[in-house]
C-alpha cells in the first residue's frame, strides 16, 4: 500500500508591524508623543497593553488615557497621520529580505495579511513596496469585530483566501499576535520581536522559532514542503 505524506499547508498570513515592517517602535514613539501633548507619561505597560489591538481599539484607550481631551477618531487620525509621514520620509523600511520573502511565498500558496495597522496605512505600505499584487487577501483589525488576542483578523484572513485555517502558516512576533494567529487554528511560526518580546506563554503556542525574517523564510517553506525539523526554541 502506497502511504501519501500529509497534504501541506495550503495558504500562509503574515502580520505587519514586527514581521514585515520594522514599525513597532514607531507606533510607540506616536502613542508617547500623543500623551505626552496632554501630560500625560505614556510606558511601556501601556504599549504592551494596546499591541495588536484594532485602531479603534487603541485610539479609545488612548485618548482616555490622556485625559480624554479628543474623541478615539480624533486620537487615531492624529497618530496615524504621523505614521503616514514616517512612511513617506523612508523612516518605515521592510527589514531585510522580508518583501523577497513574501513575493516567494505568493509564488507557492496564496498569501494574506492580518494586521492591526488600519486600512489606510495598509494600502499605503503595499502601494510603497509593490507588494498590493502579492496579497490575495488583506485584513485589518479594525474591519473585524476584536483586534488581536482575538482570532477574528486570522479568520477572516483565511475566510478571504477561501481557507480553511488550520491549513494555513501565520508569521507573527507579538504575544497578542501569535496568541490570535493560535486561536485561529493556524501553525504560528514567530519572529520574536527583540524589543517588544512575546511573554512565555504565546511562545508556547508558535510551532516553529524563526530569529529573523531569513530563518523565518526557511521554516516556512520546510512548512509548505512538509519537512518536519524543528527549530530550537
Amino acid at each position: 500500500m502506497t502511504v501519501h505524506p500529509p497534504p501541506g499547508p495550503t495558504a500562509v498570513v503574515f502580520d505587519l508591524d514586527g514581521v514585515l515592517l520594522e514599525s513597532e517602535h514607531l507606533w510607540e514613539e506616536c502613542w508617547t508623543r500623543y500623551a505626552a501633548r496632554h501630560d500625560v507619561t505614556w510606558t511601556a505597560g501601556d504599549t504592551a497593553h494596546v499591541q495588536g489591538m484594532s485602531a479603534p481599539e487603541w485610539s479609545a484607550y488612548l485618548a482616555e488615557r490622556a485625559g480624554g481631551h479628543d474623541d478615539a477618531a480624533t486620537c487615531e487620525r492624529a497618530v496615524v497621520d504621523e505614521m503616514v509621514i514616517e512612511l513617506d520620509g523612508g523612516g518605515m523600511e521592510p527589514y531585510d529580505g522580508a518583501v523577497a520573502m513574501v513575493r516567494e511565498v505568493a509564488g507557492r500558496v496564496p498569501v494574506a495579511l492580518a494586521t492591526s495597522a488600519p486600512r489606510r496605512l495598509v494600502d499605503a505600505v503595499l502601494a510603497r513596496n509593490d507588494l498590493t499584487s502579492s496579497f490575495g487577501a488583506t485584513v485589518s483589525s479594525a474591519e473585524v469585530a476584536r483586534g488581536k488576542p482575538g482570532p477574528d483578523v486570522y479568520l477572516e484572513a483565511a475566510r478571504r483566501l477561501d481557507a480553511a485555517p488550520e491549513g494555513c502558516v501565520a508569521v507573527e512576533d507579538s504575544s497578542n499576535g501569535i496568541r490570535a494567529a493560535a486561536a485561529a487554528g493556524m501553525t504560528v511560526v514567530a519572529i520574536p520581536n527583540p524589543t517588544y518580546p512575546p511573554k512565555p506563554d504565546a511562545m508556547e503556542l508558535a510551532a516553529r522559532v524563526a530569529d529573523d525574517v531569513s530563518s523565518a523564510r526557511r521554516e516556512i517553506l520546510a512548512l509548505l514542503d512538509g519537512l518536519t525539523t524543528e527549530v530550537a526554541r
